[in-house]
Parts: structure tokens; sequence; C-alpha cells
């Protein structure tokens, strides 16, 4: 079978020259969420290397909802005119295009960085209260979040929205929302992480009501002839959690509500996936 990789590709008016993208990187090296020169450089690299969509790492959309403290973010004009300086420099030395990936940590926010050996991180070591779907721990070791009130999931829906309108006016050509990893979209899918009892729990025509309102917003207010995607994981590899054949189902719901494509991974949300992840590259060279 012939590759499509360096086929053009059309989203919605994004004419994309080929199907090579630039998948979000944390890089942990924002202050108060505002990118700097690190990130000019390590995004603004790939101007150069013909790849025909470069995303931002998880750009988080509430002081609350970062999942580190020097995690990138959206709420601020400071923080919108930062990301706006790399998206000017893509577009004006390259010929790709340039998208900025929204998120909400939820349960998983106020984590350790992970040179501090990761985990959550305590008040008095700059750490902040989390929320999510229901009050159920990432792993024993971290607290319990607080389980958002319905008017509280309705404030990150606009929350997202507001971000949303940041990317547009900074540039932005694509927005793709994060729904996977265990970060809260995610949790509000999962059973394993979702045991409310009302309209955003039990069965997964409630479960995936957050998600799907939260592409609603974003999609309302991001302009119509740009796409929006969102990153699902396919399973968190655990029995009795979310799995492909309700990755297949909200797929389906999303199309339905004019996404445009859907970014596939998994895992992230539970400890008991039995997943194990290491170093994926190792030094072959020493400087003497």
């Amino acid at each position: 079978m012939a590759s499509h990789l360096f086929a053009p590709l059309t989203l919605r008016s994004i004419s994309l020259p080929n199907r090579v993208v630039i998948a979000p990187m944390t890089q942990f090296s924002a202050v108060d969420g505002v990118v700097g020169d690190w990130h000019f450089v390590h995004l603004g690299q790939f101007a150069a290397s013909g790849a025909a969509l470069v995303l931002t790492e998880s750009c988080y959309v509430a002081p609350d909802g970062r999942h580190t403290p020097k995690c990138m973010s959206l709420y601020t004009d400071e923080q919108e005119h930062a990301i706006g300086r790399i998206a000017g420099f893509l577009h004006s030395h390259g010929n790709g295009r340039f998208g900025v990936q929204l998120c909400h940590a939820g349960r998983k926010a106020s984590a350790k960085h992970p040179w501090e050996g990761g985990g959550s991180r305590r008040a008095d070591e700059g750490g902040y209260p989390t929320v999510g779907p229901s009050s159920v721990p990432l792993a024993p070791s971290w607290p319990a979040p607080r389980a958002l009130e319905v008017a509280e999931i309705q404030s990150v829906e606009e929350a997202f929205a507001a971000a949303a309108r940041r990317a547009a006016d900074l540039g932005a050509d694509v927005i793709e929302i994060h729904g996977a990893h265990g970060y809260l979209l995610h949790q509000f899918m999962s059973p394993i992480s979702n045991r409310r009892a009302d309209r955003y729990g039990g069965d997964i025509a409630n479960r995936i009501r957050f998600p799907l309102e939260v592409f609603e917003a974003v999609r309302a207010v991001f302009p119509p002839e740009r796409p929006v995607g969102m990153r699902l994981s396919a399973t968190d590899w655990v029995p009795g959690g979310w799995d492909v054949q309700s990755t297949v189902h909200l797929a389906r719901e999303l199309e339905a509500l004019g996404c445009d494509y859907v970014h596939i991974s998994s895992g992230g949300l539970s400890p008991d996936s039995g997943l194990s992840t290491g170093r994926a590259i190792r030094w072959a060279l020493r400087l003497r």
C-alpha cells in the first residue's frame, strides 16, 4: 500500500502540504504560564522542518487546571502575546501551520516536575487544590480532588471557550482539545474516575456529555474556516474502564458536531493499567 505521508491534506480552509505533524511535547519551562525564549527556539525550529502542522504542548485554560506550575497556559493577555510571538515566527518562516492544544489537568493538576520525581505537589511546595468529576484520587499517594459542581463544569467550558478565542486572536490555525492521558475531559469519560450520579455521570451518554459540550463551546467561538480536533486515549488498559468501543462511539458523536480529526493515544488515567514507561533514548555519545 502506497504511503500517504507526503500527500496534501485539506481541513476546512487549511491546506497542509503533507501529513507530518509535530505532536505536543511538554517542556515544563513556562513562568506563570508564560512561554519564553526556550519555547520560541523549541517550536520555532520546526519552521524549517517541512512539517505541515506544529502543535504547542498542552496549553492550560485555568490556573488550577495546570498540570505543573511551569506549564504553558492561555488565560491571560501576557500568555496570549507570548504564544502569538511563536505563531508569527512560524507563519513568517515556514510553510506549515500552527496549532494550539487546550487542556485542563483536573485531578492530575498541581504535580511536581519530572526532575523533582513527579507525584503530587503539596501546598507548602507551591501546590494548589485540584478538581475532578468525582472525589477519586489518581493514586493512593495523591490527594482526592474536589468534585465539580454543575455550575463549575459550565465555568470550565467557558474557560476552554475563552482560551479558544485567544488562540484565534494570536493566529492559531488549528485547535486541538486534549481529551486524553487522564486529564480532566478523560476523567469524565472513564467510569474509573467518574462516579457521578447526575447528568454528567453513569452511562456513556452522560460521561461524554462534558467533553462534547467543551468541543461545542470551542467550535462556536473559533473561526468556522479553521479546524478543531480532539486528542483521545483509545483505552485505559484497565478492565471496566474506557475502551476502544467507547472511543469509536465518542468519535462518531464528535464527527456529528463538526470535529475535523481525532488524535489517538492511550492510557494515562490509572496506575492500574500495568503499562510501564521509561527513557526512550539512551546516551550513545559521551562528551569528553
